[in-house]
């Protein structure tokens, strides 16, 4: 049986639920659809692995909870902003997410798109401009910074890239491991070190948490990829077998399934060992870590 979250773990996803909700400009502020639009991805139903992984990181480290807020939400709210981007129909062309219908079906292509331009944006600002983060604007530089890279020509985006050059093609797993590393990986490293920099966590503690965001990023889209074709689409909120419906290279398809299996497996194992370097409370991080690779959806 997958593992549920635990108490501590459910309240820390509430929360972030909650604070996420204030994150948006007043609707007086933004035109009717366009502050629909994003609250339509943002405040749907979503897993919020990312802020969880943020508000673990800095419990670990002892760093207090609203001092979290604002990395945790600048990191799902480019997570929302990816979603409704790569649902486009220039882009993986879905109709579905979270069980509702995306974005663009709803209030159409160009608004989907100034959609996830806006949410990128206020991103930045809720995290450059939250006066509960009580951080050196040297650190606060550098987590905008860390941000930036995440999500651009470095990260997602380049890591999207990839993937579109590479439907139709067949890629080794090196590479599959590659362009996951940045198209989904990267936000991932970055929700992790966010929670690290607001605890002012040491280099070492640093290196060690990345190994085990690392693992845990990769680990997180081979879990997807299996997913996607033994769970249904009721299951998983979106379009269930679009991967092999659209030959988009996957580790299942490049792996196998067993090979893909143990490669999970590893990564998992991987992430474990990563938190035993940190001499911190890494129980959340730790069951995280379980939940990604077990997950049902």
């Amino acid at each position: 049986m997958p593992p549920e979250l635990s108490p501590g773990l459910q309240a820390l996803r509430d929360h972030s639920e909650h604070v996420l909700g204030r994150q948006l400009p007043p609707f007086a502020n933004a035109s009717p659809p366009l502050h629909a639009a994003m609250c339509h991805t943002l405040l749907g139903s979503g897993k919020r692995l990312r802020p969880m992984l943020t508000y673990a990181t800095g419990h670990a480290l002892g760093a207090p909870l609203a001092q979290l807020d604002a990395p945790a939400c600048a990191v799902e709210i480019i997570h929302a902003y990816s979603l409704i981007h790569d649902d486009l129909p220039a882009m993986d062309d879905d109709a579905l997410r979270r069980g509702l219908p995306t974005t663009h079906i709803i209030y159409g292509e160009a608004m989907a798109i100034l959609a996830g331009d806006a949410l990128q944006a206020r991103a930045f600002e809720v995290l450059a401009g939250d006066p509960t983060l009580q951080v050196p604007p040297a650190t606060r530089l550098l987590m905008l910074r860390c941000l930036g890279q995440a999500c651009g020509a470095q990260g997602m985006v380049g890591g999207q890239v990839m993937d579109l050059n590479a439907t139709g093609k067949m890629l080794d797993g090196a590479g599959l491991e590659a362009m996951h590393g940045m198209k989904t990986g990267a936000l991932i490293r970055t929700a992790v070190r966010l929670g690290g920099l607001v605890a002012s966590a040491t280099e070492s503690e640093l290196l060690a948490l990345d190994r085990y965001a690392s693992a845990l990023g990769l680990a997180f889209q081979i879990r997807d990829d299996l997913l996607d074709i033994e769970a249904g689409t009721e299951v998983l909120g979106k379009t269930a077998g679009k991967d092999a419906a659209q030959s988009k290279p996957t580790f299942p398809s490049v792996l196998g399934l067993t090979a893909s299996r143990q490669r999970l497996d590893q990564l998992a194992q991987t992430a474990l060992v990563a938190l035993d370097n940190l001499d911190a409370d890494t129980i959340q991080l730790a069951e995280l870590a379980r939940y990604t690779v077990s997950r049902e959806h």
